[in-house]
């Protein structure tokens, strides 16, 4: 990667939650950085903050949204947060009662554009040898009950990390878990009570901005590998 002065990052879910703790984190190391979610109103106020550049905008469903997102970057892109994401079918149901027709919305967001996202930003992220994080879940590994659509969801982007990864191998690709945490996500999962147990969002991201340093080889970590005062795994620097 380039020094951190000229570093370009873009991160989807960025109003809220890990996207929003992350973004603090990279501007604070002196990032660049472009951010997206659906509500224009607090994107705007969180890029004002961090001196950003924001485009509001469906990432779902919109694929001329993630090639105007990919083109604000001018071919600058050093890394790409694929964070955004979506439940899907509230409350969450077994599988025998799940809403199928809900599915599609579950997967283009949670899988399908953030690959097009990978797709578009890879002349950057191959000319500038970045990275791509993308956020996955215990959910894609674990047979948590209720948790079905989400969880193939993650499991399909982990695999297509991979692959990609392979295909790829001047970009170092990474599924990251981060753990649970205090969200408006998994809150709406959860409920107040269990989701206000979880961990801070915050102490997620820095363990992603450890990660991106440490720049270890492609594939699935958790974030608390990365948290202070572990001993992440080592990486190349070129």
């Amino acid at each position: 990667m380039v020094d951190n002065e000229s570093r370009t990052a873009l991160i989807t879910g960025a109003s809220a939650g890990l996207g929003e703790a992350l973004a603090e984190h990279l501007a604070a190391d002196g990032w660049n950085l472009i951010l997206t979610a659906r509500g224009e109103e607090r994107l705007a106020k969180t890029a004002e903050r961090l001196g950003a550049e924001y485009l509001a905008g469906d990432l779902a469903w919109d694929a001329a949204h993630r090639e105007r997102l990919v083109a604000l970057a001018q071919d600058r892109i050093d890394l790409l947060v694929n964070n955004a994401s979506t439940l899907g079918q509230l409350p969450l149901p077994t599988l025998d009662k799940a809403d199928l027709s809900v599915w599609p919305d579950v997967f283009e967001l949670n899988m399908r554009a953030p690959i097009h996202l990978a797709q578009l930003a890879l002349p950057s992220l191959r000319r500038r040898r970045g990275a791509i994080v993308n956020i996955t879940s215990d959910a894609a590994t674990g047979p948590y009950p209720t948790w079905g659509a989400y969880g193939a969801s993650k499991a399909a982007l982990d695999q297509l990390s991979n692959v990609l990864a392979a295909e790829e191998p001047d970009v170092r690709v990474w599924s990251l878990d981060p753990g649970e945490m205090r969200t408006a996500m998994l809150t709406a999962a959860v409920g107040e009570a269990d989701a206000a147990e979880a961990g801070d969002p915050a102490d997620s991201a820095a363990a992603i901005v450890r990660l991106v340093e440490a720049r270890p080889a492609s594939g699935r970590y958790e974030a608390k590998a990365f948290k202070e005062g572990s001993n992440p795994p080592e990486g190349s620097r070129e």
